[in-house]
């Protein structure tokens, strides 16, 4: 079960803590989806946060278009339409606004965590 989060706070937070309390907002999201588009056995946060580190950002611009993807999947799931939201938070990421797009995400799941639909 996921449980919903305050997108603000969390914002404040990256940006006073200098970015460590980002990290464990993306291994959150990144766990967060995972349950809600049911593929558990998909990447952990820690080992997608530990590829992202390794490859200099490489990996986050996939994680950004897989994570996208699979809120989509979420989506479809639900019978809720489909946004692309990939490409959306991919461009953002490319942009140098990943922050904007975890808010995105963020919100995403706040729906799903408040309709009890994880």
């Amino acid at each position: 079960m996921i449980r919903s989060k305050n997108i603000a706070v969390s914002i404040i937070l990256s940006i006073v803590t200098c970015g460590i309390y980002g990290i464990v907002w993306f291994i959150n999201i990144n766990d967060d989806v995972n349950t809600v588009s049911g593929n558990q056995n998909a990447t952990s946060g820690g080992i997608a946060f530990l590829l992202t580190l390794i490859t200099c950002n490489i990996y986050g611009l996939y994680w950004m278009y897989q994570m996208g993807s699979r809120l989509d999947d979420a989506a479809a799931q639900r019978g809720l339409l489909t946004q692309n939201r990939g490409i959306i938070y991919l461009l953002l990421s490319f942009f140098g606004l990943s922050i904007v797009s975890y808010a995105l995400m963020q919100d995403q799941l706040n729906k799903y965590a408040d309709n009890g639909q994880s």
